[in-house]
């Protein structure tokens, strides 16, 4: 008699039939069409919870992990449900154990695709919807099932993994390192590593677990480089150990990068002090680090933020001294234009006053420019919405980028997110970057520029993509006033936009490549007494 399989065992438990598989197949012809939208509204609640949203590397990931959603809706209601059906599901489940998603987010994210189901088949089926609900219930059980296996056998793994440090741990050395996290390093707010002779991790901290995001378990006696991806380091480390044995180097310090579990680069300054050699301690260097990530941002906005103020003070008083003389130099000309046309009218002559006319209006508007830079007016802050607000921005666009033979595409969340903000200097802000996105692409081979809104947990995220040849270099001072690519360029375009983001406590960076430049806004959700008017 053939042994019964886990899977096949799970189908029989919930009484999983050949009729439910029917009733599913039913299900999911009518109603495949709004898994896309259930996939969307999925990763927009994701976006809300700091935990769950931290595991995900950016947005492009979330983008494929909606397609992956949608594709797994489709399977889960066509099959076949066989073994291997169970092994997909299997692999679903150690993705997210690799990536460190919680397990209770599990649970919950079931919760969340059974009610978006239940719904549509009451809509589409009504009365008659009992038996697809059932089938719907039971698939999904046994989708939790295989996946919690995942979590359990990646918990076994860890526990045996543990067990056997134990034994290696001769003479109580895990109870004393246990001792040491306590009284030493687990409330330090900076992340401390401990090292062996070989460079292996020993000990690691709870802060260094926060910054990581891997857990002690996972990276005990594994080398110290490696596990956080020191290549700064890599070479170096050797050579300062031996020094440290040999007490030539009692401390050190150097600044790296290193990969989060979530795949982020942080800059970590690390102070490398040598512990001495002791018969009974194999940790002979401590490693500590302090992140140095948001200090640098913050560093930077404020430096930014500083030379903008310099430029802003040069460039009222340069617009106030031009001011008056081009109101001067535009009424003469007017009169001159009046006295040749009462006059014979010399066609050279009027196009030639037509033509100091025109530079005499765009100086003015140059100035005009200078001044919104160097005053900006306080914010008038009320509640904005994400979706209006990119709408809008579309709307306005859209001519220009008819004209210009561009197609403009709109990303935005199936629910809409309200914040706190100036709505009319972030429109300006988003028209800023659409236009100079759809200017980039004129000329080369892009042809699509989208607007993108999202909700993350403590932020609005708002990005303009477009398809273009890409910033210069990647170094070029975009941010600066008056640095332009652009031929006839005034280059205050974003430097305004900079000096609004900031003024509401936000940030934007441009990612570039060539077919790919990205500029994210980054904007406070909660943040009216914050917002200074």
């Amino acid at each position: 008699m053939t042994q019964e399989t886990r899977f096949q065992e799970l189908k029989r438990y919930v009484r999983f039939t050949e009729v439910d598989a029917s009733l599913l197949g039913a299900f999911r012809d009518q109603s495949d069409q709004e898994f896309p939208r259930i996939a969307l509204e999925f990763y927009d609640r994701i976006r809300e919870h700091v935990e769950a949203h931290r595991v995900f590397t950016g947005e492009e990931q979330i983008q494929r992990l909606q397609s992956s959603l949608v594709l797994w809706l489709n399977r889960i209601c066509s099959g076949p449900y066989d073994d291997s059906y169970q092994e997909q599901t299997s692999q679903i489940g150690r993705v997210h154990v690799r990536i460190g998603l919680p397990q209770r987010y599990m649970f919950t994210a079931m919760a969340l695709i059974r009610i978006a189901l239940l719904q549509i088949a009451d809509r589409r089926i009504g009365d008659s919807a009992g038996p697809t609900r059932d089938a719907l219930n039971k698939v999904l059980d046994i989708e939790l099932a295989v996946m919690l296996d995942t979590y359990r056998d990646a918990y076994v793994d860890r526990i045996q993994q543990s067990e056997r440090q134990e034994r290696r741990d001769v003479g109580g050395e895990l109870a004393r390192a246990k001792h040491r996290y306590v009284n030493a390093v687990e409330l330090s707010n900076v992340l401390t590593v401990g090292l062996d002779r070989n460079g292996t991790v020993q000990l690691f901290n709870r802060e260094a677990e926060r910054t990581t995001g891997f857990a002690r378990d996972e990276v005990f006696g594994l080398p110290f480089v490696t596990a956080l991806k020191l290549e700064d380091l890599a070479g170096e480390l050797p050579a300062l150990l031996a020094k440290g044995l040999s007490g030539e180097l009692p401390s050190q310090v150097c600044e790296t990068t290193l990969c989060t579990r979530a795949g982020k680069v942080r800059d970590v300054v690390w102070h490398l002090s040598f512990a001495g050699e002791q018969a009974d301690d194999e940790v002979v260097m401590f490693a500590m680090g302090q992140d140095l990530t948001d200090k640098k941002a913050m560093q930077e906005r404020t430096r930014q933020a500083e030379k903008l103020a310099a430029i802003g003070t040069l460039a009222a008083g340069l617009a106030h001294e031009i001011r008056n003389p081009l109101n001067g130099a535009q009424l003469h000309v007017s009169f001159l234009e009046r006295a040749i046309r009462r006059q014979a009218p010399d066609q050279e002559m009027l196009e030639a006053t037509t033509v100091v006319a025109d530079e005499i209006r765009r100086l003015a508007n140059l100035v005009s420019e200078f001044l919104d830079f160097a005053r900006p007016k306080p914010l008038q802050v009320k509640p904005v919405s994400l979706i209006a607000l990119c709408e809008h921005a579309r709307t306005m666009a859209s001519p220009l980028a008819s004209t210009s033979g561009v197609q403009m595409r709109c990303d935005l969340p199936g629910a809409d997110v309200e914040f706190r903000g100036d709505q009319d200097k972030l429109l300006q802000v988003l028209l800023n970057l659409l236009t100079n996105a759809i200017e980039a692409i004129v000329g080369s081979t892009g042809q699509v520029v989208t607007l993108r809104g999202r909700r993350e947990p403590r932020h609005v995220m708002i990005e303009v993509e477009d398809d273009g040849p890409g910033v210069p270099t990647a170094d070029a001072p975009i941010f600066d006033a008056f640095y332009s690519t652009k031929e006839g360029g005034t280059g205050l375009g974003l430097a305004i936009t900079h000096r609004i983001v900031t003024d509401h406590g936000g940030s934007i960076d441009v990612l570039s490549r060539s077919g790919a430049t990205t500029f994210r806004v980054r904007l406070p959700l909660n943040s009216l007494q914050e917002i200074k008017s």
